[in-house]
């Protein structure tokens, strides 16, 4: 068993954790990060759904009571198997009150004063602003209907090369182009070229306090094949440790830890959010389409789910507004899921009502290649509570890839169920006029809701009652440790949220940097952009003193 110190430990090589170690690392400091999944590089990436695959490699899939989490489960972590849509959240976000009943956001973070560490992002991870002349069938089917119905439809901001992206379809699978903009292609070669090590097949399991200020970390070696065996394990001690395992994961560590390092805030692993996150499906009538949209395809057919190609494109933002009641606030996105899961969980009328399985069920599978989902994020009520850990990891493996079960508890209160209602009447409204598609949403029985956006499981905030961690990702009562991965962001967002969750972790650097430096690391603030920009680091300077103590 192998014993080691460094100057600061990552877990995780998400958002959270690659831009912390970049910045960490360029300034100076010895950075480790440990990653439990597997290091898959460009030609790594294959496209098929086979047991083995990258596919399967790449993803962790969690059951919970109520709640599923899909998560990413590699280096650059969910970067690689993202489909790349990076809008900014809404100005109202920052003023939710949610369950808590007063601003769940901390006073200091506004959509005024993210917008600086969003310039930050957009400097380093290249983000195209897609046109009409880049979006996909399956977006433009959905923008038609938009417009049929009186709505508006935007082109969605996404981390894509559209120059090199050759509209593969597998997207989710890790892209073998470079075309999408993950972690390993910005970031992390930063990271590495500044001396970071990242260790895959690692999988931290708790933190303890140890000698002359350090933490001390324990982690499992993972078998590369079957990550249900454990090949051996280790120890590295480390002054600053950065959580970013992501938000299914980083409160099962800490609660852990929490014989080791001590009582943990009550905020830990309560509060999550599955950032109000519904699907529905959509079977089209192909006839309908033609007559009624005027579109079609080469091939004869109107449309064709296996070859959407890109991941959402278009999106409609029309009830993104402020003047609006919070939890009726919600936004509708196209996007691709792979066949497999999309049959099992979309849902079908029949007499009894709506139903995941019967008869009615195999006919409406025949016109598979006719459906399109449409990706709904609401406004819930952060009501996801964490049970006791599992022995080891985030949830007790059940394949030796991808799948687990999970101890989230999520029973979405009448807030929750408002939102997702509303959203469901929207796409129906849109997608049923004129006989177009017959709509329903996604089963809620045989998984629960279903995240791909897992949030504020040790969220940030002014009110140690109601928040893990204090505005600068510093958790309460545990100096030296910080959380920068999407259980800090303090609620749902109504979009996409990784480029919020890149926005604060920026944020959360220059703080970090002080308390390292106050515990005798000798690292500095400052590095530019991974390609060397320096603009964004600029743009931020005023902002830096409010970000430390002194």
């Amino acid at each position: 068993m192998s014993h080691e110190r460094t100057d600061v430990l990552v877990v995780g090589s998400g958002f959270g954790g690659a831009i912390t170690a970049y910045h960490l690392a360029a300034g100076g400091a010895k950075v480790v990060i440990l990653e439990r999944g597997p290091w898959l590089t460009t030609t790594d990436f294959e496209h098929n759904f086979k047991l083995g695959s990258s596919y399967t490699r790449a993803f962790d899939f969690v059951v919970g009571d109520g709640m599923s989490i899909l998560g990413g489960n590699c280096v650059g972590g969910g970067s690689v198997v993202y489909f790349a849509a990076m809008p900014r959240a809404p100005r109202f976000v920052f003023e939710r009150r949610g369950s808590i009943g007063r601003r769940m956001w901390p006073a200091a973070i506004s959509r005024d004063s993210l917008d600086p560490w969003y310039d930050r992002v957009a400097e380093s991870i290249s983000i195209t602003q897609q046109g009409w002349e880049d979006v996909s069938y399956a977006g433009g089917l959905w923008a038609a209907a938009c417009d049929h119905a009186g709505r508006t439809a935007n082109p969605v901001p996404a981390a894509i090369d559209t120059g090199s992206c050759t509209n593969c379809n597998w997207m989710m699978a890790g892209c073998r182009f470079d075309a999408k903009q993950s972690l390993l292609v910005n970031y992390l070669p930063a990271a590495l070229a500044h001396g970071a090590q990242i260790r895959p097949l690692h999988e931290v399991q708790s933190i303890a306090r140890a000698d002359d200020g350090y933490y001390r970390v324990d982690y499992s070696h993972v078998d590369e094949e079957d990550y249900r065996v454990v090949t051996g394990g280790g120890t590295i001690e480390a002054k600053i440790v950065v959580l970013a395992a992501g938000a299914g994961a980083t409160p099962v560590i800490l609660q852990r830890s929490a014989g080791t390092l001590g009582d943990m805030p009550h905020a830990v692993g309560r509060y999550f959010s599955g950032n109000g996150e519904r699907l529905n499906t959509a079977v089209f009538n192909e006839d309908r389409v033609r007559e009624v949209l005027g579109l079609s395809r080469d091939d004869g057919l109107a449309y064709a789910a296996n070859q959407i190609g890109k991941g959402p494109t278009v999106a409609n933002w029309d009830r993104l507004d402020g003047s609006l009641p919070e939890y009726t606030r919600f936004s509708l996105e196209q996007l691709y899921f792979p066949p497999g899961l999309g049959t099992i969980l979309a849902q079908v009328a029949d007499e009894e009502g709506l139903t995941w399985f019967g008869p009615r069920k195999k006919e409406m599978l025949k016109d598979w290649q006719s459906w399109l989902i449409i990706f709904q994020m609401t406004e819930d009520d952060n009501e996801g509570v964490f049970g006791p850990p599992p022995a080891r990891g985030n949830a007790d493996r059940i394949s030796q890839q991808m799948l687990g079960l999970g101890r989230l508890r999520y029973q979405p209160t009448e807030n929750t169920w408002r939102g997702w209602n509303l959203a469901d009447a929207e796409v129906k409204d849109i997608l049923e006029r004129d006989g177009l598609a017959t709509v329903t949403p996604w089963t809620n029985d045989l998984i629960g809701a279903y995240t791909v956006h897992p949030l504020a499981s040790c969220r940030i905030g002014d009110d140690p009652a109601t928040s893990a961690l204090d505005d600068r990702h510093e958790l309460r009562g545990h100096p030296g440790i910080f959380v920068t991965d999407g259980s800090a962001v303090p609620a749902g967002l109504t979009v996409n949220p990784a480029m919020t969750i890149a926005a604060l972790a920026e944020r959360a650097v220059p703080g970090i940097v002080e308390a390292a430096r106050a515990r005798g690391i000798d690292v500095k603030y400052g590095a530019p952009a991974p390609d060397g920009g320096t603009g964004g680091r600029r743009g931020v300077a005023d902002l830096l003193p409010t970000l430390t103590r002194s």
